[in-house]
């Protein structure tokens, strides 16, 4: 037993013993730094050791995980089916993948399908989109056709895999994958697969769309929708339309000729001030160029607000007369939507039940938060108008003092010139050789 005031200090492997009593403060204090010093040591040796174990343990968890998500395609079948897909696009760059950025809604949808097992990759299934919208634009009937993965052995759109299993597979080989239900769990609330359809394994939704339906929102404010209507009557049936789009001229579009089948304008809410009334623009066409829906949706609001005629439909049509387009503003993008495809065979589309009450709330709880947002605002405008105003002669309620303010569509089509200047008057931009 050690005698009272004695301690055994270990330094290491070296022990020794010290008459604590007999050291003085200052070699006291050294002794305890010493302490300090070895302590630290030990901790960073632990540590170290901890962190080694723990990469260890987690890489070969990390193996093991990556061979237990090894998934065997050559187990399955393929099938070409059609996706119904809608999706707002305010928050993404376009529809179509772009190599500068990720944030597109046709990214998104791919690497859903290759993180759900149900696409080997794009370069293989036989991908084809039914149309390709700008930046901020939304779709409610975006069509793509491709080959997924499928749990049958024959039916409609069944490829059999060359050199695979499917056959000999255990497990169900009678019901489908539910495509929706696996992409929607695996997508932004944003971005909803409404419904699949399975096609002939010839089936392109870019090819056998022979329609396509787009829709574009905008408030009445002070537009004459008569004339606006004129003006776009005009525009149906084949004719070109260079006037009306962006020149794509470096990614092959030297043909500008497009048929249009119909134009309406409708108001589809009743709002006692006539200028919150919300209207449709709808534009059904076989096919469409670069932009064109919003420089027509432009050239129309010129026609709505006074400050063309709607005979510069006519003018613009007129490619052999103005084979230049003159420069004007583009519409804005997120009032746009694509709205409806059809095609040359009617698509048998199945829509899964518990997914489609699903789409259902979801949409319906978008529209209840974009709806209260705008009751709000009106409430609002309401009480701004009744809101006292002092002016150099008199204070009185602003509504006395002013006639409404009709500013709410100035926004989607403005140059921000203060004095029109007619479009037959501006800078032109380059030629092309008619086709």
């Amino acid at each position: 037993m050690a005698a009272p005031g004695v301690h055994d200090v270990k330094l290491g492997k070296r022990k020794s013993t010290v008459e604590v009593d007999s050291l003085s403060r200052e070699e006291l204090m050294c002794r305890v730094r010493q302490l300090e010093s070895h302590v630290k040591q030990l901790q960073n040796i632990v540590i170290k050791n901890d962190v080694s174990t723990s990469s260890t343990t987690a890489g070969r968890r990390k193996d093991y995980r990556a061979k237990e998500r090894e998934f065997d395609f050559t187990r399955y079948n393929t099938r070409h089916v059609a996706l119904k897909i809608m999706y707002f696009g305010c928050d993404y760059l376009g529809y179509a993948s772009q190599e500068e950025t990720m944030n597109t809604i046709e990214q998104t949808v791919l690497d859903a399908l290759k993180k759900t097992k149900l696409m080997e990759n794009r370069e293989t299934a036989n991908y084809e989109r039914c149309g390709r919208t700008d930046k901020g634009v939304s779709a409610f009937g975006q069509v793509i056709s491709l080959d997924l993965r499928t749990n049958l052995l024959s039916g409609v759109g069944v490829k059999v895999r060359e050199g695979g299993t499917a056959a000999e597979r255990s497990g169900d080989k009678t019901t489908e994958v539910p495509y929706c239900s696996i992409l929607n769990r695996n997508l932004p609330p944003e971005i909803r697969v409404l419904a699949w359809a399975p096609v002939n394994t010839e089936f392109s939704s870019r090819f056998n769309c022979r329609r396509r339906t787009y829709k574009y929102f905008f408030p009445k404010a002070n537009l004459d929708l008569d004339l606006m209507r004129q003006a776009a009557q005009k525009l149906v049936g084949e004719h070109d339309f260079r006037n009306f789009c962006k020149m794509n001229v470096k990614d092959g579009v030297i043909q500008f000729k497009r048929r249009i089948l119909s134009v309406d304008i409708s108001v589809v809410t009743e709002e006692e001030e006539d200028g919150y009334n919300m209207c449709i623009l709808t534009v059904v066409g076989t096919a469409f160029l670069y932009h064109q829906i919003r420089y027509i949706v432009s050239v129309l609001f010129y026609v709505g607000k006074g400050l063309e005629q709607p005979e510069i439909v006519d003018e613009l049509l007129n490619v052999e007369k103005n084979p230049r387009k003159p420069q004007y503003i583009l519409a804005a993008d997120f009032p746009l939507c694509l709205f409806d495809a059809e095609f040359e065979d009617d698509l048998e589309w199945i829509y899964e039940a518990d997914w489609h009450e699903h789409n259902i709330k979801t949409l319906q709880r978008l529209w209840a938060e974009h709806s209260i947002k705008a009751h709000m605002l009106k409430k609002m405008l309401e009480s701004l108008d009744k809101a006292k105003v002092e002016t150099e002669c008199d204070i009185a309620p602003w509504s006395d003092l002013s006639p409404p303010i009709q500013h709410q569509s100035t926004w989607i089509a403005s140059d921000g010139q203060k004095v029109h200047k007619p479009l037959l008057n501006r800078q032109l931009g380059r030629m092309y050789i008619l086709i």
